[in-house]
């Protein structure tokens, strides 16, 4: 299981649905903070709609 908020962007990218955004999340992580549930990937551009069943490869810490 991959820690939303410790990841690196190729760690990210290994999860399906997120494949091709690990750099954008980290990004994202940067420049606005932590995140606090999973659902707030969907802030993310470009992930909006796209983070069905990620839970069952991230968490958050």
């Amino acid at each position: 299981m991959i820690d939303l908020n410790t990841a690196t962007a190729d760690e990210l990218n290994t999860v399906p649905q997120l494949s091709g955004h690990g750099a954008e999340i980290v990004r994202y992580r940067e420049e606005r903070g932590r995140f606090g549930a999973l659902r707030h990937l969907n802030e993310v551009p470009g992930l909006a709609q796209k983070i069905d069943c990620v839970e069952a490869h991230l968490r958050v810490d």
